[in-house]
């Protein structure tokens, strides 16, 4: 009698799972997985080989600020320069406007004063001629973090911190932003020198120099630090400055500010408001005075002490609100720069736990601490009501907050927590997120880690990122998970990305385009879900069946054939590891397999194909059958991919027949 064949269709969904035994695991859930590395649960169906990741610009982002040249005449080994901000490192490369070559900064040659934003370098070769006065310095390596990127898309240009400097760029070059306006500053009188130097025509008295501000003297050599906050009356004062005046100024020569320092913070945030019919863009480092910036205007807010450094920042009913620490302080309605309590401004605290995150959430604004969740519901410092939703848990790091599908996802102590509104009035849902990989995702929360998230409002995906300074991006460890019904946390599917080395990051919508941006210790921003590879690096993803019994666990099967069904983007190369018996060491194992891409490499495929080698009006290969070998009890097939282009993974079919019982 011949053998009678039999079918076991795998639909491919629900995602990574790891809070299962493997038996169950096989039995309740064949079409989830045990591993799924640089995979998406689609929100087509199956399991999507993620995007990679672009360079934004090929230029790095500066690393130290926008220096120059600290006086003319200088030769040799020895290179001083000014308008600095951050410590360069032995072996970092620069180069020189107008001086022949790249120069690179020799063992221990580093002498840096961050009060004067001056530092003395000792080169490994001299200089090829004397460089002029305050010509550019231009650095090609550096090892200072970008501590925050940001993306405005009034203006379609992206905004990375770097170095004590925060910079733009549309694609090509990066510009400097925070260069201050005062107004038209001019030297006042005629006898200046010295430390001293008296100035006039300041344009308010409440916006002023700060400290570590830089600036130039018309007909006056080097670059100049203000050391102390001056005090200006009718738009006149004198600045305490570094180096001493290299000449006496004109009375009436021209001040020049090059910029105000942003050193010393760790990790930038952002938020665009429009107040009087113009978008600006707000930035706090957790450091400094809060800055207000557009395309084309940099400004530091400087009304009230309780804002300087403020690590968090949002809008909510026409008013800007700070967190520093425990205190969170609001701002008049519609004035970002007025914190007068007459006028609507106020502040309240969120004590005894620091604020780690604000977000605005249906017509309320979520106050995150370590310890409990609260929300602010009002319009104005009139009725502004502060009520907990919960004291029982909170938000361990504020950059993994992120709206999804209308519902709020963040990192609790214990993995990723949901936050939604229920059916009652005023009550919300706090269920875990991430129970279905929870044995993972708790060593994945690891103090070491810091911590950064995105969304991808197209894939309705929450991607959350852990970073450790000096790691491989190879083994750079984060996880996406995919929201496939509203207000439920149960119904995300979570897949393990290994790779992308994501310190901060940012999303926002320009156009119908979605632009999601990271960055790194590498001095360049990248454009995330974009292209095929790494960043030229191939792409390696992993996916495992957990192991399936095929219906009954005590009966043995023969395999004859296995057949995967898959969307192609472009070129799909694998290989497929059938797996049988949980692996067992005394079970003879199927060799490996290649995973036949039939045709799909060759299909043109818009965006991709190449002409004169892509087949046009060709229907490429959507099923890849492989011969199966062996009997089992238990089968896990694992696929392992190796660059190529993105694809679908939909359905697994094994055709196999039944044997004798175990």
């Amino acid at each position: 009698m011949p053998t009678r064949w039999e079918t076991f269709p795998v639909e491919l969904s629900g995602g990574l799972v790891s809070n299962m035994s493997r038996l169950q695991h096989g039995l309740k859930m064949p079409g989830s997985a045990r591993v799924l590395q640089n995979f998406e649960p689609s929100i087509k169906g199956g399991y999507r080989r993620i995007n990679g990741f672009v360079k934004y610009s090929d230029s790095i982002v500066p690393p130290y600020g926008s220096g120059v040249v600290q006086g003319s005449g200088q030769t040799g080994s020895v290179l001083i320069m000014s308008n600095i901000h951050e410590t360069p490192v032995e072996g970092d490369m620069f180069t020189i406007a107008g001086v022949t070559g790249t120069y690179t900064i020799a063992a221990s040659g580093v002498v840096y004063s961050s009060a004067n934003k001056e530092a003395t370098l000792t080169l490994t070769t001299t200089l090829d001629s004397s460089p002029a006065d305050q010509a550019a310095i231009t650095f090609t390596s550096g090892t200072t973090i970008i501590e925050g990127v940001f993306y405005e898309t009034e203006a379609d240009k992206t905004y990375a911190l770097r170095g004590g400097a925060l910079w733009r760029s549309s694609g090509t070059t990066w510009d400097l932003v925070n260069v201050p306006t005062y107004g038209t500053t001019l030297v006042n009188g005629a006898a200046e020198s010295g430390t001293t130097l008296a100035v006039d025509g300041i344009a308010s008295d409440s916006y002023i120099p700060q400290v570590g501000d830089t600036f130039t003297v018309a007909g006056v050599e080097k670059v100049y630090t203000v050391l102390s906050v001056p005090t200006i009356a009718s738009g006149a004062g004198d600045l305490s400055i570094y180096p001493a005046l290299a000449s006496t100024p004109a009375d009436n020569a021209a001040v020049t500010f090059l910029a105000t320092t942003l050193s010393g913070g760790t990790k930038a945030r952002f938020e665009t408001i429009n107040f009087d019919g113009t978008f600006k863009n707000v930035m706090v480092d957790g450091a400094h005075n809060p800055v207000v910036f557009t395309d084309t205007t940099f400004k530091t807010l400087q009304g009230s002490t309780d804002i300087t450094g403020a690590s968090f920042v949002t809008e909510f009913k026409d008013h800007l609100f700070f967190a520093k620490a425990d205190l969170i302080t609001f701002s008049s309605p519609f004035l970002e720069e007025d914190y007068t309590p007459a006028n609507g401004a106020g502040s309240y605290r969120i004590h005894p736990s620091n604020c780690t995150g604000l977000i605005v959430f249906r017509e309320q604004l979520i106050n995150f601490s370590e310890e409990d969740i609260r929300k602010l519901t009002g319009t104005s410092s009139a009725d502004f009501a502060l009520t907990t939703i919960t004291n029982d848990l909170g938000c361990a790091r504020g950059d993994t907050i992120q709206e999804v599908g209308g519902d709020i996802l963040f990192l609790g102590p214990d993995g990723v927590r949901f936050l939604g509104a229920t059916e009652r009035i005023g009550d919300f849902n706090l269920s875990l997120a991430s129970r279905d990989i929870q044995d993972i995702f708790t060593a994945f929360i690891d103090p070491s880690r810091e911590f950064c998230s995105t969304k991808i409002r197209e894939k309705n995906q929450y991607r959350i990122f852990g970073y450790v300074p000096g790691r491989a991006s190879t083994q750079s460890i984060g996880y996406i998970g995919t929201q496939f019904a509203d207000q439920s946390g149960t119904a995300i599917n979570w897949s393990e990305t290994r790779g992308i080395q994501a310190y901060r990051a940012f999303s926002a919508y320009s156009n119908d385009t979605e632009m999601v941006i990271f960055s790194n210790a590498s001095g360049y921003v990248y454009r995330l879900d974009s292209g095929s590879t790494f960043d030229g690096v191939d792409i390696m993803a992993y996916f495992y069946t957990p192991f399936m019994s095929v219906n009954d666990p005590q009966i043995r099967k023969t395999m004859f054939k296995i057949n995967t069904y898959y969307d192609p983007e472009g070129v799909v190369d694998g290989l497929v590891s059938p797996k049988y018996d949980f692996s067992s060491p005394n079970k003879v194992q199927p060799t490996t397999i290649p995973f036949d891409g039939g045709s799909a490499g060759a299909v043109g495929v818009y965006g991709t194909a190449v002409y004169g080698s892509s087949f046009y009006g060709t229907i490429p290969e959507t099923v890849s059958e492989v011969q199966g070998v062996g009997s089992f009890f238990t089968v896990s097939l694992q696929y392992q991919f190796s660059g190529g282009d993105p694809f679908i993974l939909d359905t697994i079919l094994l055709e196999y027949s039944t044997e004798d019982r175990k």
